[in-house]
């Protein structure tokens, strides 16, 4: 380090700290400048751990590198293709990834706000690699082949839909639907870039569940894709509490200050009520749907949004897995305890001690999950003459526990139930 520069260091740090400023200046001016240069510090801290995190999860650059160098190889096609590579008219803004393999973006698209998704699990395992983040097509677009015909894509899609969605008689539907959104030309043809692309993009769990569910209410619509890039609607609200304080000043400050800021930042109560009938209705369509039932295995507030009306919409499908995936991982899975027999966070099945293998049975319904995020969301400002009935529906809700065969009935019961006491409070209101 220079002398010069040592000098300035040693001035700016020690100088304000002698003896001989101290002398000049009364004992509570000196408290007060240790103070000023706490916030400093802790100011500086803060920035630096934002800019560190940002660095490490934004990697949107790399996304769109890598998309167009494989759309412009002729390797992948989609209908976002030309607005993201040529065009330019479908561009990345301000990043809300949460991990550095799943790249999430707020974006513009012809002047209408979009969410644009992107996985680059690939791309940073090959960043140590001489063509540093740039994917080989080898390993996500590897299939179909060249040569395989239409008859052959189509089995190879509903054999797929079978294993992930198990054997439901719609599947022949769901994959035409696939083949309509793949044919990206409109030629009634697929090209073999189409077929590598939508093959890539059913391998991400959100993009099946979206697929899936695209005609229920509550699911984000799909806009556009290119590779395994897709575009989704943008939810305006993507959690249901506004204020989530990032991990590095979760010691900082304490969960009675955020969750007390979260009741008070909050929208008014008929209108958190509209947000839990959505979301209620969410658990119903999920529970038995043409494509199977399907299981939340995050419920949390980070995955459940809702739009400028107040109708809820999942901002985040990634945690939600078909029944038959479930299964297929805890069949014949070995275990000590329960929590052996978990998929994702909380998808929890009891362990057989005396075969030491998971049972198939999810012990805990979505509508417990549910009801439990909502304790605290729905009770906070509920009106006087509602909350006594409301506190004992949510606490007959969040004990619900048992096998789904076994208890469809008393779960239908308990969710109409809770349905009908809010809607009978905000029906024939402005909120309703």
């Amino acid at each position: 380090m220079p002398r010069a520069l040592r000098r300035l260091v040693h001035f700016m740090v020690f100088c304000p700290l002698s003896k001989g400023f101290q002398s000049r200046l009364p004992a509570i001016k000196v408290k007060y400048l240790l103070l000023a240069w706490l916030c400093i510090l802790g100011a500086s801290w803060v920035v630096y751990m934002q800019y560190a995190s940002y660095t490490e999860l934004c990697r949107g650059h790399v996304c769109h590198v890598v998309i167009c160098d494989h759309y412009r190889r002729g390797i992948i096609s989609g209908s976002a293709c030309k607005a993201l590579c040529d065009q330019r008219t479908l561009t990345l803004q301000r990043c809300l990834s949460t991990s550095p393999a799943y790249q999430v973006y707020d974006g513009q698209w012809k002047d209408r706000p979009v969410v644009i998704k992107c996985g680059l699990q690939e791309s940073l395992k090959a960043e140590g690699a001489p063509d540093p983040g740039l994917r080989p097509e080898t390993s996500l677009f590897d299939k179909p082949t060249r040569g395989t015909s239409m008859d052959e894509f189509r089995e190879m899609l509903h054999s797929f839909f079978k294993s992930n969605l198990g054997d439901q008689p719609s599947l022949n539907a769901l994959v035409e639907r696939v083949i309509t959104l793949a044919d990206v030309t409109r030629d009634g043809k697929v090209s073999l870039a189409e077929a590598k692309s939508v093959w890539a993009l059913l391998q991400i769990n959100e993009f099946l569940l979206m697929l899936a569910l695209q005609e229920k209410e509550h699911t984000p619509k799909l806009l556009g894709f290119c590779g395994d890039l897709y575009v989704t609607e943008r939810v305006a609200h993507s959690a249901l509490y506004r204020l989530d304080v990032p991990s590095y000043l979760r010691p900082l400050v304490p969960e009675v200050v955020s969750s007390g800021l979260n009741r008070w930042l909050a929208p008014a109560w008929p209108r958190r009520a509209r947000i839990t009938i959505g979301l209620l209705e969410f658990v119903e369509e999920i529970f038995h749907g043409a494509y199977g039932s399907f299981l939340m295995c995050d419920a949390s507030p980070r995955q459940v949004g809702y739009n400028g009306r107040y109708d809820c919409r999942m901002a985040d499908l990634r945690s939600v897995a078909s029944e038959a995936t479930v299964r297929g991982y805890l069949r014949g899975r070995r275990c000590e305890t329960n929590v052996d027999c978990t998929y994702g966070r909380d998808c929890t099945a009891t362990c057989d001690r005396l075969a030491k293998q998971c049972n198939l049975e999810v012990v805990r319904p979505n509508l417990a999950k549910v009801c439990t995020l909502l304790q605290d969301f729905l009770l906070s400002g509920a009106p006087a003459e509602l909350r006594p009935d409301l506190e004992k529906q949510l606490r007959t809700c969040v004990t619900l526990s048992g096998l789904a065969s076994q208890m469809e009935v008393h779960h239908s019961l308990v969710l109409n139930n809770l349905k009908t006491l809010l809607w009978k409070k905000i029906s024939n209101t402005q909120y309703s």
